[in-house]
This record gives C-alpha cells, sequence and structure tokens, in this order.
C-alpha cells in the first residue's frame, strides 16, 4: 500500500475527522460510563464496514477490519475516557478532556477509515480496540480479561498519546516509556502517633529523587533530561507521602520498574524504626510500560522516510511527570509501540500541549498527522510479502 494513497484518503478526511473530535470533546465522559463516546465509535467503524462488537469490558469497543490479502494481525488501541476533576493539574470543576483521548479516538477512526477505503490494498487484519477507563487504569484489564486479544490473535500492538512536542513531531520511547505506581499505608499507635506519622511522612518523601514540576520551566527541564541519554531521569524515584491522624499514605513511580523492590525496603526500614507500626502494600506494583526497542526503532525509521528526518526525537527516559499508562498490560502480552504524537501548535505555551494541565488545548493539525503516519505504519506491520488474496484458500 503506497503512502501517497493514504495521504490522499487523510486528506479527504481531515475536516470530517476535525468536525468528530470537537463532537467527543464537547461530551467528556468518566472512566467506566463513556457509553456515549463508544456509541460514536461503533457507528463510524460500522459505517466504514469493520466487523463492530460494542461493549466489551465495560464500553470498550472492538472493531476488525480484514484486507484483501493474507498477512498478520495487528492491533491499534485508543482510549475514550475524560480526564476526572482530581486527575487535573491544580484540581478542576468538572470531568474534561484534558488528556487528548478525544484526538486518540478521531486518530483511531481516521486510520480505521483510510485502511477501510484502501481494504482491496491490505494486507493481514487489523484490529482496532477502543478501551474505556484508561485513567483509572482498568480498561486494559477489562479488555484483556474479555479475551480479546486471544481471540482475534493479535501479533503486536501500537498506540499515540498527545505529547508537547510540535505539531508534525514524534517521540519515540525505545526501551522506555511510562512507570508502573506502587502504594503502601503505613499506621502508628501511641499518644504522639499523629506526629510521629507527620514526620515519617516527610522522611519517606525525602526519597524521592525527582519532584512534580511546579513551572513551565520545571517541564522544559524534565523534558530535555528524557531526551538526554544516560540523563538524570535515567533512575529517579518519584514519591508522595502524606499523613493523617495516626497513618500515612505513600504513593510512589520509580525508574527502572525493578526499584520497587529497593523503595519497599527502604519504607519498611523508616516505618521501622517507629516502635508498633505496621506496613502494608495493598497489591504488587502496577507495571511500568516499557517498549521494546527493536520495535520503537521500526517505528521511528518508518516515521522518518514518510513524515521527514526531523519528524521523530527519541526518549531515553520515562515520559515525565511520570503518570502510569495501562497500554502496559498488553505490551506484556505482545511486542509493540506507544510514541507521543506532537500537539502543541507554534508559539503555544508548553503547558498547551501537556496532557491534565487545565490549559491543555492540541492543535487539531495533529489528527492528520497522526492519521497518516499510523494508517501508513499498520499497513506495513500487517504486509507478509508475496501474500496471496485472503479467499485463496492457501
Amino acid at each position: 500500500m503506497g503512502q501517497e494513497a493514504v495521504d490522499a484518503e487523510v486528506t479527504r478526511l481531515r475536516r470530517r475527522l476535525i468536525e468528530l473530535r470537537r463532537d467527543l470533546h464537547r461530551h467528556p465522559e468518566m472512566p467506566g460510563q463513556e457509553q456515549r463516546t463508544a456509541a460514536v465509535v461503533t457507528r463510524e467503524l460500522r459505517a466504514a464496514g469493520l466487523t463492530v462488537t460494542a461493549g466489551v469490558g465495560g464500553h470498550g469497543v472492538v472493531g476488525v477490519l480484514r484486507g484483501a490479502y493474507r498477512g498478520r494481525t495487528v492491533a491499534y488501541r485508543a482510549d475514550m475516557d475524560a480526564v476526572p476533576p482530581k486527575g487535573i493539574v491544580g484540581g478542576g470543576a468538572a470531568t474534561a478532556h484534558l488528556c487528548g483521548h478525544d484526538l486518540h479516538t478521531t486518530v483511531a477512526l481516521g486510520v480505521a477509515r483510510v485502511l477501510a477505503r484502501l481494504r482491496h490494498q491490505l494486507s493481514g487484519t487489523v484490529v482496532f480496540l477502543f478501551q474505556p477507563a484508561e485513567e483509572t487504569l482498568s480498561g486494559a484489564r477489562a479488555l484483556i480479561d474479555a479475551g480479546v486479544l486471544e481471540r482475534t490473535g493479535v501479533a503486536e500492538i501500537h498506540a499515540l498519546h498527545c505529547g508537547p512536542f510540535p505539531v508534525g513531531q514524534f517521540a519515540v520511547t525505545p526501551g522506555y516509556g511510562l512507570p508502573g505506581q506502587d502504594k503502601a499505608q503505613i499506621t502508628l499507635r501511641g499518644p504522639d502517633a499523629p506526629a510521629a506519622a507527620r514526620q515519617l511522612a516527610a522522611e519517606i518523601g525525602a526519597l524521592a529523587t525527582v519532584t512534580p514540576p511546579q513551572t513551565p520551566a520545571d517541564i522544559a527541564r524534565l523534558l530535555t533530561d528524557a531526551q538526554t541519554p544516560d540523563g538524570p531521569l535515567a533512575r529517579f524515584v518519584a514519591v508522595r507521602a502524606g499523613a493523617q491522624d495516626a497513618a500515612v499514605s505513600v504513593s510512589y513511580r520509580c525508574w527502572p520498574q525493578e526499584r520497587y523492590r529497593e523503595v519497599r525496603e527502604d519504607i519498611r526500614r523508616l516505618a521501622g524504626s517507629r516502635a508498633g507500626a505496621g506496613v502494608s502494600f495493598p497489591a504488587e506494583p502496577f507495571p511500568a510500560m516499557v517498549c521494546p526497542e527493536r520495535d520503537a526503532r521500526a517505528l521511528a525509521h518508518h516515521l522518518r522516510r514518510v513524515m521527514g528526518r526531523g519528524a521523530v526525537t527519541e526518549l531515553h527516559a520515562a515520559f515525565p511527570p511520570f503518570s502510569g499508562e495501562d497500554f502496559a498490560l498488553y505490551l506484556e502480552r505482545v511486542p509493540g509501540t506507544y510514541t507521543f504524537l506532537g500537539v502543541r501548535a507554534p508559539g503555544a505555551p508548553l503547558t498547551s500541549g501537556y496532557p491534565h494541565y487545565p490549559d491543555f488545548a492540541p492543535d487539531e493539525r495533529a489528527i492528520g498527522v497522526g492519521v497518516r503516519a499510523m494508517a501508513g505504519w499498520i499497513a506495513e506491520r500487517t504486509h507478509r510479502p508475496g501474500g496471496l488474496p485472503a479467499g485463496s484458500g492457501r
């Protein structure tokens, strides 16, 4: 399938996709409550001629597109939920699409429509996963538990996420991605327990090697650090620890994920210095999302060839400010890529392209850029050289 054919379809669809994204943006839905968004996705996929199953793992939608030629089965994932008020930096008044999932969903629908129009040139099968509840790190598990990967025979999976890079630029993540998360709960006893809890929270907080960015300058520095080989973010611990009465609640992220064992021991050691302190870790750490190096470099090569040599930057650390991503659960099962799509308009402040910030306002030109890149990439990954027509019986 030629990139010229893909580009022509994207040009034809561009205005429709922008209108679609604006519609989704006006109707944000909480994690696990994506009824309307799922209905829109289902309608669009069926109109494009895909085989669609709705209500998967909650409000998940799975669309299957079979090409005219035999080939591999490749999945593309988009998340549909919006950011709850507590997930907005500084807090928010209402649920809002401040993470770009409306744009992610639109790009995936664009890829589906482009490839459906070109299915007579397409090899293999593309499985589109429209996932609920990414913000609560529960939607991917729901789709996996529903058996979508096994039932469709997915060999690999890919996704884009909005990032604060200029429109037209991508950030690939070979060997890196996003950290997981671990939590701890500590209870103290005795008449001085509240004071001891406050002190302990401060000591655990001091385990952090990085702190959340407070200003655009902090964000810019972290982005520079993330693009620096063997830089200050190659290993880090980010900690939140708070005391309430006689209890300390801890949430932390680290890289590499092997450090969770080390940090747990540090927390136990600090808590153990208080007589009668009880420490519990409610569950195993949520896994880090680690992108296979070979696949990310193959995507970078594709993007440079199709979008231009200056279109790709490479991250050498987990993307700051270190939020989790349940795409990690897919990558535990099949290889794939997770790439940041630049959405910052020329001259716009850095936070306008940074998910979860109140002024997040992605440049809609990124939609066409994302569709061009991913439609060509997915078609390349499903292709099997010398493939025979799907109905040939071989």
